[in-house]
């Protein structure tokens, strides 16, 4: 019999163009040998452009999702996304203090690429308060640090999200300026790894989902944190690199990059 591959649940709301979001997750575990299992927190209308309309699922609706699989599967790891509200904030909060074992990826989705609002400020708060604490690795772009941790300097966001609770933070450098992406990697006692990237030209749709599905299947599958965060990385920045044009608007990763370049 076949050994169980890594089980990852994700917490995300759908995304119709396959670039962000839960689509987005479940190509990226796929694609790195785990499997993918999925709660849906709210449905959203967009286009590469955009997000047009975002409708959140009801708590009991997220938390019954949750519950039939976890009650059902094992889970190694859990990479949060766009939840929608406060309310879910708080359901899934309950989930993930059932199964303290399992590492617990955050990507505090807060706007979309174009800048359209996906939390609101009692989700923000619920964030902070119920999810961070339960957090192993937060994996904000240095804007949603900045919102979160209510700070300017990068080191200091990472250290009051610390405190806050959250066990490690990656903030990413995609926003800030220079010819370099730099991401950084903070715990407790300061920086445990600088990872430095070319920036590419254009811009994407779903780097940062890309990212925290890569770090939780790297988790998953038993990688120590420095050396996971360091490989999930590599990952996003092959499938950004590989990225190609379906239509007007971002550029869409291509997940499956290593399988196309096997081909004849």
């Amino acid at each position: 019999m076949a050994s169980l591959p890594p089980i990852v649940l994700t917490f995300s709301a759908t995304d119709p163009t396959g670039g962000a979001g839960m689509q987005a997750d479940l190509l990226t575990l796929a694609s790195l040998g785990c499997h993918p299992l999925s709660v849906c927190t709210a449905l959203t209308v967009q286009d590469l452009h955009g997000v047009r309309e975002v409708r959140a699922l009801g708590a009991d609706w997220v938390a019954a999702q949750a519950r039939a699989l976890i009650e059902a599967l094992p889970v190694h790891a859990f990479k949060i996304g766009v939840l929608g509200s406060a309310e879910n904030v708080a359901a899934v909060a309950r989930i993930l203090a059932s199964r303290p074992q399992a590492a617990v990826v955050l990507d505090p989705v807060l706007a979309s690429g174009r800048g359209d609002e996906l939390a609101d400020a009692r989700t923000v708060a619920a964030l902070r308060e119920l999810l961070l604490p339960r957090t192993t690795v937060l994996t904000p772009n240095s804007s949603e640090a900045r919102r979160l941790a209510q700070a300017d300097e990068l080191a200091q966001c990472a250290q009051r999200l610390i405190a806050m609770g959250c066990a490690h933070v990656l903030i990413t450098g995609t926003h800030e300026p220079g010819t370099e992406v730099v991401n950084t990697l903070y715990g407790a006692h300061g920086v445990l790894r600088e990872d430095r990237w070319p920036r590419l030209a254009g811009s994407y749709h779903g780097s940062g989902c890309t990212l925290a599905s890569a770090l939780a299947a790297q988790l998953a599958r038993g990688v120590a944190l420095p050396e996971a965060a360091r490989a999930a990385q590599e990952y996003t920045w092959q499938a950004l690199a590989a990225g190609f044009d379906a239509g007007a608007g971002q550029r869409l990763p291509d997940r499956f990059f290593a399988l196309r370049r096997s081909e004849p």
